[in-house]
């Protein structure tokens, strides 16, 4: 039987249900390690929160992943706010990721998909194509996307752009901090989220699974990518049912 339609008996449509407690999970879980590098940068303990801000950018990075495809659980008013906010906190716009991220699902890997561009480069490229992968992310929304999405864009872009302009007004050192290390985290974004999880596939093969369960611990299982791929309806707290479904179903994948 062709692995498509070994695939279709995988169940996966009850796995988008999520519990009151899973919802709370999936809308807060940024908030412990936002707060606790506020805190320690607020202190000038900046060499302890900066852990704490790179988890806050992996578990942020997780919660507006799962907005861009509707997993969490919330109405859509609320998950356009979920965004908004992150776009603040992240100094980009998730609209924007979010247009070039469903783009990336649609085309992969072809030349349509900008998000996936950097997939194809040697680490060290993907590395310094960074700050051009969020120039790219803003541009191609810009240019392709519909007016909803000009519009998202141009009202996070704006609110980035006051919210910075305040914290180096009010000469607020603990925001300051968390601003420079937001964009040095979207500048390493396209290594990360993109090069690490599809550099060097076989053909046919549209992306890496992470199957260790320490560091899937330690990475808030963000880098269950080829299931994520497969069903990318599943939120990210039910990543592990889903890989467990496929196993059953298909074990060498």
């Amino acid at each position: 039987m062709e692995q498509s339609q070994l695939m279709k008996k995988v169940q996966w449509k009850d796995l988008t249900k999520l519990s009151r407690k899973e919802i709370l999970i999936e809308n807060t879980i940024t908030l412990p390690w936002l707060i606790a590098s506020w805190i320690l940068a607020y202190n000038k303990l900046y060499l302890l929160a900066a852990p704490c801000s790179v988890m806050f950018f992996l578990t942020a990075l997780r919660q507006v992943h799962n907005g861009f495809h509707n997993s969490l659980g919330t109405s859509k008013k609320l998950t356009w706010l979920s965004l908004y906010l992150n776009s603040l906190l992240m100094m980009i716009s998730s609209h924007a990721v979010k247009f070039n991220h469903l783009r990336h699902h649609k085309y992969y890997p072809g030349e349509e998909d900008h998000e996936g561009k950097c997939a194809k480069m040697k680490w060290y490229r993907a590395i310094l194509h960074g700050p051009q992968h969020v120039y790219d992310i803003h541009a191609v929304t810009w240019r392709l996307g519909n007016r909803f999405y000009r519009k998202d864009l141009m009202i996070e872009l704006i609110s980035i752009a006051l919210f910075t302009g305040l914290a180096f007004w009010v000469g607020s050192g603990f925001l300051i901090y968390h601003i420079c290390a937001m964009v040095a985290g979207e500048f390493f974004s396209a290594f990360f989220a993109v090069w690490t999880v599809h550099h060097d596939l076989e053909m046919h093969t549209i992306a890496r699974t992470q199957r260790r369960g320490w560091k899937n611990f330690i990475t808030y299982d963000m880098f269950y990518h080829l299931e994520h791929h497969l069903f990318p309806a599943v939120p990210t707290i039910k990543i592990k049912e889903l890989a467990r479904r496929i196993d059953a179903v298909l074990p060498k994948m």
